[in-house]
């Protein structure tokens, strides 16, 4: 032990112990630092969201590609339109009996403040049938 005990001895050697308090309070103090600043690390996230292999969409008179290029600009079906053409097509296919399904073409790099855009004005005239269109994965990266 580190303290003297009941027999005394003539000659006292050095304390060969590891004093452990000290390092286990460094330990302490950095894991509450460390649970502090965590959180810190996960808002600034960036994604690069996957190719992902599913089966087709099926085409049916009901339904309308609109395709989003990184300009930002809509295709309704392959022919330019603007945001405000898109939400008066929006209104009308919105009205009819069965309503139609959206399938989405979005580049890589849109911004999402667009296809934010594309999906409220869908959800304002009622639609609520959106596809999101990926293209498949390369071969050589399937496992």
């Amino acid at each position: 032990m580190a303290f003297g005990g009941l027999e005394k001895k003539q000659t006292a050697a050095p304390m060969a112990e590891i004093n452990m308090t000290p390092l286990i309070d460094v330990m302490l103090v950095l894991l509450v630092i460390f649970i502090i600043t965590a959180p810190l690390f996960t808002h600034a996230i960036r994604l690069d969201l996957p190719k992902v292999a599913a089966a087709p969409a099926r085409q049916t008179p009901q339904t309308i590609a609109l395709s989003i290029d990184a300009a930002g600009k809509l295709y309704w079906n392959g022919n330019v339109i603007t945001l405000a053409q898109m939400r008066a097509q929006f209104a009308q296919a919105g009205k009819q009996a069965e309503q139609p399904e959206i399938h989405l073409h979005a580049e890589r790099s849109t911004r999402y403040e667009v296809i934010a855009q594309v999906m409220g004005a869908a959800q304002q005239a009622g639609l609520e049938r959106i596809g999101f269109v990926t293209d498949p994965p390369p071969p050589d990266a399937a496992h």
